[in-house]
């Protein structure tokens, strides 16, 4: 660092330091420092320039197994998705991938509009993957499933042949046939802004906030008890990112289990916690999907069947929602099967 830069960083870091002890000041005995691990866990963003894109690659080959793997039963074997989620691939042409522009975004009459007409970047779909993908799953996705996957899609959309495999260091050449990506406006409005004669009321009017607020929050209302338990112990279902978790709504005097997210016995309730099961499965009312009492009375006796249905996934029998293909190996994927189909009890 030169010697004039010197004062202007020392000046820039006080400033900095100053802001942090006021806002302490301002809102005293609120937050603390993030530790460095929190800060670690959450720092996976990918920026339109690609900065904080970890060093990979994925095949589409590589990326059509995964997808049928983990990703078909909601968006379809080619992106098509079904009755619940939009369709991700489709409404692209080749003249869109030469111009940048999604020529069917401005036909009022086009009958929908997919994730790859409206994608002007192509970190977005990276990171939107790596953080959130699968739904049941987040962040359990290898770095080169990443890329495999996104290749896949890309394949889908004829973005890149059948042969590729997206990088690290070949992705800022793709984003370049991306089909929209010169369709992002900066002219932030209420869609469809200026065009097909749509208004031009801005998405946001809001004023400044952190004016005029409250001094004390006040707790207004509560879960009566006999409700606080309803979906399962909130502290064994929260993602354990920092020191952050969910209250203990188990019965008061209860044993305590907090410590760890499921029982120590090694049985099915430890596998249904350990693998989000309790997240749309309830022992006696539906939640996401079908209670375990209506699973173990319509498919009494058929373990083989269920096995193969938590392992592969499944949709349209109890609605509209898809179950994802569960990541439990055999053996356990069985020993839940077995317990539904011999009563769930």
């Amino acid at each position: 660092m030169s010697s004039w830069a010197r004062p202007l960083f020392a000046l820039a870091l006080a400033a900095i330091a100053c802001g942090a002890n006021a806002q302490a000041a301002k809102f005293p005995g609120i937050g603390r420092d993030a530790t460095s691990a929190e800060v670690k866990a959450w720092d996976i963003d990918v920026r339109p320039d690609f900065h904080g894109l970890p060093p990979g690659s994925g095949s589409v080959a590589r990326g059509q197994q995964v997808w049928e793997d983990k990703c078909a039963s909601c968006h379809g074997v080619f992106g098509e998705s079904n009755s619940v989620f939009n369709p991700l691939v489709g409404g692209t042409t080749r003249a869109d991938i030469e111009k940048g522009r999604v020529a069917n975004l401005q036909r009022p009459d086009y009958p929908g509009r997919t994730t790859m007409m409206k994608l002007p970047t192509l970190s977005t779909l990276w990171d939107y993957i790596n953080r959130a993908m699968p739904w049941n799953q987040p962040k359990s996705l290898s770095v080169e499933e990443v890329y495999a996957v996104t290749a896949y899609m890309l394949n889908l959309a004829d973005v890149v042949p059948a042969d590729f495999t997206l990088s690290d260091r070949n992705i800022a050449q793709v984003q370049q046939r991306l089909p929209n990506r010169n369709g992002m406006s900066s002219a932030h409005a209420m869609w469809p802004g200026k065009e097909l004669r749509g208004t031009v009321k801005p998405d946001v009017t809001g004023s400044a906030c952190m004016k005029d607020c409250a001094v004390e929050p006040r707790v207004a209302s509560l879960l009566p008890p006999h409700a606080r338990n309803a979906h399962g112990n909130l502290a064994e279902q929260n993602r354990g990112v920092g020191p952050q978790r969910g209250a203990d709504t188990r019965a008061a005097g209860a044993a305590p289990a907090v410590a760890s997210a499921a029982p120590a016995d090694g049985g099915v309730s430890t596998l249904l916690q350990k693998n989000n099961c309790t997240a749309c499965h309830a022992a006696g009312q539906r939640i996401i999907g079908p209670s375990w009492a209506e699973v173990a009375q319509r498919h009494a006796g058929k373990a083989d069947y269920l096995a193969g249905k938590i392992r592969g996934g499944s949709s349209g029998v109890w609605g509209n929602v898809p179950m994802p293909p569960q990541a439990l190996d055999e053996a356990a994927a069985r020993q839940v099967a077995d317990w539904l189909a011999n009563g769930a009890k």
